[in-house]
């Protein structure tokens, strides 16, 4: 107990390190690229009460290009009077959604707009779940691309619970966890951080802040097994940030304050010293602090800090190219904490510093080779 309660001590004090922290080796990364996107200025419509604008960005999904799942970490109060130079968020006027906790309140915190950046609906009859519950609040939202019923699924960081609801929001069909209360067992949750689904109805938990564990839950959401441990070494973790299943079953996972990606294979052999299930194949090392990954057929991207950048490698850990983002001007980002894409190949940003989500559409004088495809989703063949 004691050994467990000093890991949530460093832990907590290494969430310092989204805000900072040294800069990669950018040959690591391969080679810095322009940025083959340019944003859509004011594409996202603030609908906010008065004195209120977006809160701390964490998530995005997009079903189909005129339904855009978002996720925040309630709305931001804003100063009365409000400064000039006010453009709609938080960020415009110089404040940062993730470290000035006493301006959030857990409202509106999950909405969806069009293509054009219109609310079409808010799912403000779940804010009372993001309540009462100390630290930054929800962190990531999914839809599995094998589930029929294209449930969604919601992960609160703070009260160490995931919610899943029905499409059009009026059910809550699951709760995992138990509210405000951590814990390693079966039950509870410690940090969650981000899921992820396999083609037979399995999800991966990436348990996560205090944890440092993925979960395996069986398609009825019972706890099946777990790998990963607290740690710097291979198959151990500092903060499982985010987790994405590839080709062939291949399991990454943004090991963040490890500042690397891991992969990880599903294997019928013992892997004696680690997991009789799971196998660590790969260490991928020199991020600066990795927050999301998109994986597809042939390739994966991470959005990075130190600088705010996007990286894409191969299948192998290859870096191929990175583009740093826009870091001041009204098209800024401090981090890119969610992103996702398209079926029609624009990219969407969510950003938990600025409190915004940008669109960002391909150039017309893009190197397609740099573009990121849709997610991987195992069809029947492969």
């Amino acid at each position: 107990m004691i050994m467990r309660n000093a890991i949530r001590i460093l832990l907590a004090a290494a969430m310092g390190g989204i805000l900072a922290g040294p800069a990669p080796a950018q040959d690591l990364l391969g080679p810095s690229e322009p940025i083959p996107y340019e944003p859509v200025e004011g594409w996202l419509k603030p609908f906010a009460g008065e004195g209120f604008a977006f809160g701390g960005t964490s998530g995005v999904f997009v079903e189909s290009p005129d339904r855009i799942f978002v996720l925040q970490r309630g709305e931001t109060r804003l100063p009365d009077p409000v400064p000039d130079g006010f453009d709609g968020y938080a960020g415009s006027i110089g404040i940062n959604t993730l470290r000035e906790t006493e301006r959030r309140t857990f409202q509106n915190c999950i909405y969806v707009v069009d293509g054009d950046g219109n609310v079409i609906e808010v799912w403000d009859q779940w804010d009372h779940l993001f309540e009462g519950s100390d630290g930054p609040g929800p962190h990531r939202i999914r839809i599995s691309p094998y589930d029929p019923e294209r449930r969604v699924w919601v992960v609160h960081e703070s009260a160490h619970q995931i919610f899943v609801f029905s499409n059009d929001g009026s059910e809550l069909l699951a709760t995992l966890g138990e509210k405000n209360v951590p814990g390693d067992d079966e039950t509870h949750l410690g940090g969650p951080q981000d899921v992820a689904f396999f083609p037979d109805g399995r999800v991966l938990v990436a348990d996560g802040f205090i944890n440092s564990r993925v979960i395996i839950l069986d398609a009825e959401l019972n706890y099946l097994d777990e790998f990963g441990r607290a740690g710097d070494g291979r198959g151990e973790f500092n903060v499982v940030h985010s987790v994405a299943v590839g080709p062939d079953g291949r399991i990454f996972v943004a090991d963040r304050n490890n500042r690397r990606v891991q992969v990880f294979n599903q294997t019928t052999r013992a892997a004696v010293w680690y997991h009789p299930n799971i196998a660590p194949i790969a260490v991928w090392p020199g991020f600066g602090l990795p927050l999301d990954v998109i994986v597809n057929q042939y390739e994966v991207f991470v959005t990075d800090l130190s600088p705010v950048k996007i990286v894409k490698l191969d299948l192998n850990g290859n870096p191929l190219a990175n583009w740093e983002l826009e870091s001041e001007g009204p098209n800024a980002f401090i981090e890119m904490h969610s992103f996702a894409v398209d079926a029609e190949g624009n990219l969407y940003g969510a950003d938990n510093q600025y409190g915004r989500l940008q669109k960002l559409v391909p150039k017309a004088d893009a190197n397609r080779a740099l573009l990121i495809g849709q997610p991987f989703v195992e069809t029947a063949g492969q």
